[in-house]
């Protein structure tokens, strides 16, 4: 009875309006309210749709609609593609509400989504660093559960044109340009813009990289921007941003990665710092003992993987010569061990039931997913966002199985990508994410 009493209060609260013409059909409206944000545009009526993701849904009452959270958690995990949880989400107001109290995305028992910048590549470094044009920006969006299924989107319209990407957190991706910041929902195109960031910011040009401290709809969230000398902070709602100096001469930072509320950046010196925003910004290294290491590893990826920091590297199969086997190379994985001091990296043999997901350029997110068979997937393996294809029916990403060779197609020109020079700004390589409504952005 109590809990059918907290669902009609629920149900009773405040109204979700849906996007009439965003042909989003059944989702209600996927963006962010008002009070989060500066500006919020949402797609116009000729927006891409996710038609071939989900189909309607009856007008009729739901007679599952006063189940409790703990129950609806329990389904929650069982859903196994990005389809059957967009499938959840519309049956009903009380059934989304219910994703607000679930307690971590990396609970979920299906893979993120991949995407693709539309149109033909080019490949890195090849035109300088220039800002990209964000009116020519377009992807795809496709799940590996449902590889048929896929879902096109472009940055809406009154967009400013010129701007450098910074990276993906939370389903946004971010952009800045000058003194002007715009963060874009992958999924449904909505764009959001900042307040206007301080003057000769460096952001862009050969530094920057960009990160949610949190889901966008969290009261808490806040959007941080690192450039090689400072990192400018903005609390998602006020009208400003703090300025904080960096202490690492100006050194770029390479990842930033969250876990369990802590924020770990490594920078172009492999150097592992942890981040404090609040009560009061504070960066502090964390000594690590490097020798525990056979190699001192040169362009590693750093993922969070359930309550373990882990550091992947695409390493060099060294013949009994000592040189190079060709261009042989295969995925090693390590564990941040913080118990001991100072920490140390541990090699481990093998992933047991879980599979990452990394792409090439370090701004973008790494995920790992415990037991993928369940969608398909196989454990054990790492799912490598390749940065570009030469053959457009060739796959867009490649499963590669810890400790097992890694094919030279599959990281030709991309081995070196953002280690000794920053990563192209003149375009977007394929990443993975997951939606913002996957961390209940929609509430």
């Amino acid at each position: 009875m109590a809990g059918s009493r907290r669902r009609r209060r629920r149900r009773g609260g405040r109204a979700h309006s849906s996007q009439p013409g965003a042909e989003l059909s059944p989702l209600e409206d996927a963006t962010l309210s008002t009070r989060e944000v500066t500006i919020v545009e949402i797609p116009p009526k000729n927006a891409c749709h996710a038609s071939g993701y989900i189909s309607s849904i009856s007008s009729g009452p739901y007679v599952c609609a006063d189940l409790l959270d703990t129950l609806l958690h329990e389904i929650i995990v069982l859903i196994n593609s990005f389809h059957d949880f967009l499938a959840f989400i519309s049956t009903c107001r009380s059934w989304r509400a219910a994703l607000s109290s679930f307690p971590s995305v990396y609970t979920f028992s299906f893979p993120p989504l991949h995407l693709e910048p539309d149109g033909p590549y080019v490949r890195p470094h090849s035109r300088g660093f220039r800002p990209l044009l964000l009116s020519k920006c377009k992807w795809q969006l496709s799940d590996p559960c449902k590889k048929s299924l896929s879902l096109r989107r472009s940055v809406t319209q009154n967009t400013p044109d010129t701007m450098h990407y910074l990276g993906c957190s939370y389903g946004y991706l971010i952009f800045t340009y000058e003194e002007y910041c715009l963060l874009v929902d992958a999924y449904t195109g909505a764009k959001v813009r900042t307040p206007k960031l301080p003057c000769n910011n460096e952001l862009g040009f050969t530094s920057g990289i960009g990160v949610l401290t949190a889901p966008f709809s969290s009261p808490n969230s806040r959007l941080l921007l690192f450039s090689r000398a400072s990192m400018f902070e903005w609390q998602v709602g006020t009208n400003s941003w703090s300025v904080h100096p960096l202490d690492l001469d100006r050194e770029r930072i390479r990842q930033i990665v969250s876990l369990k509320g802590h924020i770990f950046v490594i920078d172009a010196l492999m150097g592992l710092h942890t981040v404090q925003v609040t009560p009061q910004f504070k960066m502090q290294r964390v000594a690590i003992m490097w020798q525990s290491l056979q190699v001192f590893p040169g362009n590693p990826w750093l993922v969070p993987c359930g309550d373990m920091l882990l550091m992947v590297e695409l390493s060099f199969l060294s013949s009994s010569s000592g040189k190079l086997d060709g261009f042989s190379r295969f995925f090693e994985v390590f564990r941040l061990d913080l118990s001991v001091e100072p920490a140390k990296w541990v090699k481990m043999e093998k992933l047991e039931n879980q599979a990452l997901f990394v792409s090439y350029d370090k701004r973008n997110p790494a995920f790992s997913c415990m037991n993928p068979e369940r969608w398909g997937g196989k454990s054990n393996c790492i799912y490598v966002a390749r940065l570009f294809h030469d053959d457009p029916d060739d796959e867009t990403w490649t499963a590669v199985e810890l400790g097992q060779l890694v094919r030279t197609h599959n990281t030709s020109d991309s081995i070196m990508y953002g280690s000794t020079f920053p990563p192209d700004y003149s375009h977007i390589g394929s990443l993975w994410l997951f939606p913002s409504l996957v961390y209940g952005g929609s509430q």
